[in-house]
């Protein structure tokens, strides 16, 4: 019985040692080691007729998200001083109706946004990551009842911003996209 008791603690341990590969935590950025700095200058804004201040949303998104998610990095507005820059298009911007009520009214919407990032490392002065084609969709309804009437399209857009900076930043600073030189 202490015999197979034994055999079986050995087992599960050398079972249990194959696995220790697997559950490394990532802990590393997929950015250059001597980006410490980012600058994340007020988004452009191609699209016409931009509506809520999408562009400066979308800025303060990413900058939030790099100082939650960045590990340690700092994010100032200006080039002056910075390792690295992000730099961001809003380009389309459409609000559709989707939904329609019995009156023929559209109750439920749906917000795109289209937009492109690139980040440049200033001190090696090289593209490291590109997305020309950021697109994020979301919706939200409109009440049937006009006395309890909100006004959805603001919170929409906000959560938009959200999205768009939350896999933004995942991407770069977890090196998905991360361009490498070749040698």
């Amino acid at each position: 019985m202490k015999f197979l008791r034994l055999a079986a603690i050995v087992s599960l341990a050398f079972t249990a040692a194959g696995f220790t590969d697997c559950y490394k935590p990532v802990t590393n950025s997929g950015l250059p080691k001597h980006i410490k700095t980012v600058a994340v200058p007020a988004f452009q804004a191609e699209a016409k007729g931009l509506r809520y201040r999408v562009e400066s949303r979308f800025t303060e998104a990413v900058s939030r998200e790099i100082i939650r998610r960045g590990n340690g990095l700092k994010v100032q507005g200006t080039l002056q001083g910075a390792d690295a820059v992000i730099e961001g298009t809003i380009r389309d911007f459409t609000f559709t109706g989707v939904l329609l009520d019995r009156a023929g009214r559209a109750r439920v919407y749906e917000v795109t946004i289209v937009s492109a990032v690139t980040i440049r490392d200033l001190k090696e002065e090289k593209i490291i990551y590109d997305n020309q084609n950021f697109v994020f969709r979301d919706s939200f309804e409109f009440s049937e009842d006009p006395r309890s009437f909100f006004n959805e399209e603001d919170p929409a857009v906000e959560r938009i911003a959200r999205a768009f900076a939350e896999s933004a930043v995942s991407a770069f600073v977890n090196g998905i996209g991360v361009r490498e030189e070749k040698k």
